[in-house]
C-alpha cells in the first residue's frame, strides 16, 4: 500500500508536509501503520487537478453510458479486494470482521452496482413541451468539483455514497478520509489508479480537521458533501454559506424505537440490537432511545437486557465477535462519561457499565449498556453517545410516544415495532425524521434515499436522490417556429 504517498491527480506523490498520521489498532492499542499527512499545498494541488479534469478533461463530456461502464470497472476491481478491505477496516477501527464483511464492505460493493443501475435509468436529458410551442430541453449536468469529507465509523460506506454518484454525474472529487481510518481510503485509491477513471477525477488526502476545513473553504470547490457531527456540520454549513457553495450534510442522530403495545419482546430485542449495536453503537442512525408502553416496560426491558448480555464482546478479528472496541481511547472515555451521567441523573443501570468486559484487559472496549426508567430530559436520552448504550423510556399512550420521539434536536432515523403494519405506517408518518423503519431498524437500501432533518442535516444520499445531489439542472428553451408560436397563442386566447 502507498502509505508514504498521497493520491493526487492520478499519481502517487509525496506529501508537502513531510508529516505522518499514526493509525492505532483499537483492539491492541498498538501502532498499526503510519501514512502521509496532507497539508494545504496538497489540497491546492488536488483541487487544481480536479478543476482541470472538470474544465478540460474528458470525464464530464463522456456519455453517461461511458461513465457507467468505467464505474462498473471500478466496482469489479473492488469486488476482487473485498476480503482485504474488510480485514483492513477491522484492524483500523475495530469493527467485528463479520460486520466488516457484510456491511462495511459488502454494502458499498452492492451500492456501486446499484448506483450504476440507477444512472442507467436516470433522466440525464429530456425534452418538455413549452406553453407556447417551444421545446424545453432539460439537461442534468455535473455540479462541479466535489469535496467529500467522511468520518471513521463507516468509512467505505460513506465514501461510496458520495464518490460513486458524483462520478456518475460527471464530477471530479477530492476525498478526505478521517485520520483514524485512512488505510481503507488509500486501498480504494489503489483501485482507482488501476481503473479507467481519467487522471485528476479523484484525489485522496488523509489529514486532520484543519485539512478538511481548508478543503471545504477552497474557492475551487463547487460542492461539499460532509458526514460527521452536528457541531462540525454547522461549521461546514457556515463556511459554504459564505461563498454560496452547494452543501449536503449527514450529521448526528438520537433515533427512537417506538415499541407499540402489541409488539413481541423477543422481536423488538433482536431488531434493536441489530440496528443499534452492530458497530459497537458507532452508527449515526442507531436506535438509542427505546420507547416502551408503561404497562409492559419490564417485559421489553428484560428482553433487551437478555439480548445485550448475550452479545460476544472481544477480538474483532474473531468471526464469533459481535461487539468490538471503540475507535479510540477518547471515544471510550466519552462513552463511559455518559454511563456515569446516566446513573447520576437517576436512570436505572440494567446491564453493562464502565468496567471492562470480562476477560478483556486491553483495548478501547465498553460493555453493552442498558438504562431503564429514564426520562427524555436526561443527557443519555438527548445527546448522541456514539457507543453501545441504549436507554429505555416508558410512555403512557401512542400520542405520548410520538411526542417523545419528536422531542429531539435530531431527526435522522427511527423505527416502530408492531404486529399491525398499517398502524406502524400511521406512526411513521407522524415522526419528524428523514428516514424510518417499520418492524426493523432503518435499512440502508441503495435504492432508498437517506438523510435527516433538524440537527441531523439536509440533503439526501442513496437512491435516485443520491445522484440528484451532484447535478445542476439546466433548462434550454428552443423558440418555436413563427407559425407554431402564432397558433399556440391563438389557441390560448
Amino acid at each position: 500500500m502507498h502509505s508514504n504517498e498521497l493520491f493526487i491527480g492520478g499519481r502517487w506523490l509525496q506529501a508537502s508536509t513531510g508529516q505522518r498520521i499514526e493509525v492505532v489498532a483499537p483492539h491492541t492499542e498498538e501502532p498499526l501503520a503510519k501514512v502521509a499527512a496532507a497539508g494545504q499545498d496538497d489540497v491546492d494541488n488536488a483541487v487544481a487537478a480536479a478543476r482541470s479534469a472538470l474544465d478540460s478533461g474528458p470525464w464530464p463530456r463522456l456519455q453517461p453510458a461511458e461513465r457507467i461502464a468505467a464505474v462498473r470497472g471500478l466496482a469489479a476491481l473492488y469486488g476482487e479486494r473485498r476480503a482485504e478491505m474488510a480485514e483492513l477496516i477491522t484492524s483500523e477501527i475495530g469493527a467485528p470482521i463479520s460486520f466488516a464483511q457484510r456491511a462495511q464492505v459488502g454494502l458499498p460493493a452492492m451500492m456501486m452496482t446499484a448506483f450504476c443501475d440507477l444512472a442507467g435509468a436516470y433522466p440525464w436529458r429530456e425534452v418538455r413541451a413549452g406553453m407556447y410551442g417551444a421545446d424545453i430541453h432539460i439537461r442534468r449536468e455535473p455540479v462541479g468539483v466535489v469535496a467529500a469529507v467522511v468520518p471513521w465509523n463507516m468509512p467505505q460506506f460513506l465514501i461510496v455514497t458520495k464518490l460513486i454518484p458524483a462520478l456518475l454525474a460527471g464530477c471530479s472529487v477530492v476525498l478526505k478520509p478521517a485520520p483514524e481510518s485512512p488505510l481503507n481510503a488509500l486501498l480504494l485509491a489503489e483501485m482507482i489508479a488501476e481503473s479507467d477513471l481519467p487522471p485528476g477525477v479523484v484525489s485522496v488526502l488523509p489529514g486532520d480537521g484543519s485539512v478538511g476545513e481548508y478543503l471545504v473553504k477552497h474557492p475551487g470547490v463547487d460542492k461539499v458533501s460532509f458526514t460527521g457531527s452536528t457541531a462540525a456540520g454547522r461549521a461546514v454549513a457556515a463556511a459554504c454559506a459564505a461563498d454560496l457553495k452547494r452543501v449536503s450534510l449527514e450529521l448526528g442522530g438520537k433515533s427512537a424505537a417506538i415499541v407499540l403495545d402489541d409488539a413481541d419482546p423477543a422481536t423488538v430485542a433482536t431488531g434493536v440490537r441489530s440496528a443499534s449495536l452492530s458497530n459497537s453503537g458507532q452508527i449515526c442512525n442507531a436506535l438509542t432511545r427505546v420507547l416502551v408502553p408503561t404497562g409492559r416496560a419490564d417485559e421489553f426491558t428484560d428482553a433487551l437486557a437478555a439480548e445485550m448480555a448475550s452479545l460476544v464482546v472481544g477480538d474483532p478479528t474473531e468471526p464469533a465477535t459481535q461487539v468490538g472496541p471503540l475507535v479510540a481511547q477518547r471515544q471510550q472515555e466519552r462513552v463511559r462519561g455518559y454511563i456515569d451521567a446516566g446513573q447520576a441523573e437517576g436512570a436505572r443501570l440494567v446491564t453493562g457499565g464502565t468496567a471492562m468486559p470480562d476477560g478483556i484487559d486491553k483495548g478501547w472496549y465498553v460493555r453493552p449498556t442498558l438504562f431503564a426508567d429514564a426520562t427524555n430530559s436526561m443527557r443519555i436520552a438527548r445527546e448522541e453517545i456514539f457507543g453501545p448504550v441504549l436507554t429505555v423510556i416508558p410512555y403512557s399512550d401512542e400520542d405520548e410516544a410520538v411526542a417523545i420521539a419528536n422531542d429531539s434536536d435530531y431527526g435522522l432515523a427511527g423505527s416502530v415495532f408492531t404486529e399491525d403494519t398499517e398502524r406502524g405506517l400511521d406512526v411513521a408518518a407522524r415522526i419528524h425524521t428523514g428516514s424510518f423503519g417499520v418492524n426493523q431498524g432503518y435499512t440502508m437500501d441503495p435504492f432508498a434515499p437517506f438523510g435527516g432533518v433538524k440537527g441531523s442535516g439536509y440533503g439526501r444520499e442513496l437512491g435516485r436522490e443520491g445522484i440528484d445531489g451532484y447535478t445542476d439542472t439546466k433548462s434550454i428553451s428552443v423558440a418555436a417556429k413563427p407559425d407554431t408560436a402564432a397558433a399556440s397563442v391563438a389557441k390560448g386566447a
